[in-house]
């Protein structure tokens, strides 16, 4: 016991002197965790297993990030924790898919699906993280057929993190809906791209009637690549478009030169499942800036195509991404956060006039009869208004 509080100790001295600079590390992965065999099916023979699962769990102590948020952690969650108990505290972990993990109606398999998400996390001992939400997506396509992604129930949590400095920030671990390998090529994915925009619309949907004065951070396997998927157009500029918070993907501003990939919603370069044109992946790190509240900027950017490795060969599906990020007063000078996102108030439909107001969807709102709960934006202040 007391060599385990020591421990813990020394991680979160080492985490505050990181913390004086208000920096922090940041991951993402897709752990490939999905059963390599159920019964005497090849499910997944070629991905990580029990023994891949370790080395991962023990890649993460290794790169010692502050924050590791996962996908596709599904029946190989204690092999992958395991190397990460001293070091790390959990999320809740969803379940396994498998015969023995639900009761399968035989007779009903249009029916089946495992009450799982695979999303998982881990932080830092001296890191305060709670898990507020776990959403199932609204819109989801492909049960035996086109990536199998109504088996899972697939969908995003939502986190509110406290580093030791007291830095606080919201994080937003998201698996959206796949294209299968064969699919794209031919062009034939495009209920799996329909299927995305719509999951980036719940999630926009979300953060919206979520925002405050903590900047956002939105990561994982999002199964999209800028040329292939509307991504800039249906998520970062929407969301800038409401004008209440700025969004930029970490990528593209640190190792893409500010310039987002030219949507030509074709089927080019989709030889690269994992990988698109000049190093994209498809899996993100999107920070959102909120205009009145703190602000995140950037330091770096990784994607470990070297050091994630056992025997020459990568120890999964994809490669991890992490950033780090730190806190910068800009644009805050004049800003009174006590007034600021308080919650909800309501006024008079007359009162409302001179504003420029947005629905919980970041749709601006023409006219000024509207009723309801809106986003409003009044200078350089930003609440949320009932319209009555």
């Amino acid at each position: 016991m007391r060599r385990k509080q020591l421990l813990t100790a020394l991680l979160c001295s080492a985490m505050t002197v990181t913390a004086q600079n208000e920096q922090f590390s940041i991951a993402s992965l897709n752990t490939d965790g999905l059963p390599q065999k159920i019964l005497f099916v090849n499910i997944n023979a070629d991905g990580p297993g029990v023994e891949g699962s370790l080395r991962i769990g023990k890649y993460f102590v290794e790169k010692q990030y502050d924050l590791v948020f996962m996908q596709e952690d599904f029946n190989y969650h204690a092999e992958l924790a395991l190397p990460m108990l001293f070091h790390y505290d959990f999320d809740q972990w969803s379940g396994s898919i498998g015969l023995f993990s639900k009761k399968i109606d035989f007779f009903h398999l249009q029916n089946l699906r495992f009450d799982c998400d695979g999303l998982g996390a881990a932080w830092k001992k001296c890191i305060q993280t709670t898990c507020t939400d776990r959403v199932a997506w609204d819109n989801v396509f492909g049960k035996f057929s086109h990536a199998l992604d109504e088996l899972a129930t697939k969908g995003f949590r939502r986190y509110e993190v406290t580093l030791p400095s007291g830095g606080e920030v919201v994080v937003y671990n998201v698996h959206l809906d796949a294209s299968a390998r064969h699919d794209v090529p031919l062009g034939l994915d495009m209920k799996d791209r329909q299927t995305r925009v719509a999951e980036w619309q719940q999630v926009i949907d979300h953060i919206l009637s979520h925002i405050d004065h903590r900047p956002i951070i939105v990561l994982g396997d999002v199964n999209c690549f800028y040329w292939r998927d509307p991504m800039e157009a249906c998520f970062i500029d929407a969301v800038n478009a409401t004008g209440v918070a700025q969004a930029h993907d970490v990528w593209v501003e640190l190792e893409h030169g500010g310039q987002y990939p030219e949507h030509t919603n074709g089927t080019a370069n989709a030889e690269g499942l994992n990988e698109g044109t000049d190093g994209e992946t498809f899996d993100k790190i999107v920070y959102i800036n909120p205009v009145d509240g703190r602000k995140l900027k950037p330091v770096s950017y990784t994607c470990d195509r070297e050091g994630f490795q056992h025997d020459g060969k990568p120890l999964g599906d994809h490669y991890p991404i992490a950033a780090t990020f730190e806190f910068t007063d800009e644009g805050d000078s004049n800003t009174n956060k006590d007034d600021i996102f308080t919650g909800v108030s309501s006024i008079k439909t007359a009162a409302a006039a001179g504003t420029d107001r947005y629905d919980l969807s970041g749709r601006k709102v023409s006219g000024h009869t509207a009723k309801g709960l809106y986003i409003e934006r009044v200078g350089n202040t930003t609440r949320k208004r009932i319209i009555k």
